[in-house]
């Protein structure tokens, strides 16, 4: 009888062990639904003020161990270098509309328009700071103002 008894005391304490696991299982699934405006506050909110850090710097002025020296400190903080911002020049209005040859000198004469003003020019020639370098019957080369630039002969 005595070992029924404690059967029965194990079972009665494992059955309210899976009870109380099953009704916070079942209440965590289906939880109430009641109001409680007690916990909604209106606060407003205030950020904390942010102390700025002190700044330091790690200076590693020991003896180095394969030379036997001591390095020398840097010359301070290296100066900022500004870049140097290189003026745009206006691009010319440079177009070429056809050539002819000389038959006795063999020398080429090109036509060339430079902002609507039309020149004939040879080789090496110079008009309004352009300069004629090279020239073929469908292209020429021109340069100005250090650019040099080839243009297609215009149709």
């Amino acid at each position: 009888m005595k070992k029924q008894y404690k059967t029965y005391l194990l079972l009665a304490v494992v059955l309210l062990v899976w009870g109380m696991i099953g009704y916070k299982f079942v209440s965590a699934i289906n939880p109430s639904v009641e109001s409680d405006n007690s916990a909604v506050t209106a606060e407003k909110f205030v950020p904390k003020e942010i102390k700025e850090r002190e700044q330091f710097a790690i200076v590693a002025d020991y003896r180095d161990p394969f030379l036997g020296t001591m390095k020398t400190p840097a010359s301070g903080r290296k100066k900022k270098v500004s870049k140097t911002v290189k003026k745009e020049l206006p691009k010319k209005n440079i177009s070429y509309t056809g050539f002819i040859t000389d038959k006795a000198s063999k020398q080429k004469i090109f036509f060339v328009t430079i902002d609507g003003q039309q020149q004939m020019m040879g080789l090496k020639d110079t008009f309004n700071e352009v300069k004629l370098v090279q020239g073929t019957n469908s292209y020429i080369k021109v340069s100005y103002n250090g650019i040099s630039e080839k243009i297609i002969l215009a149709q």
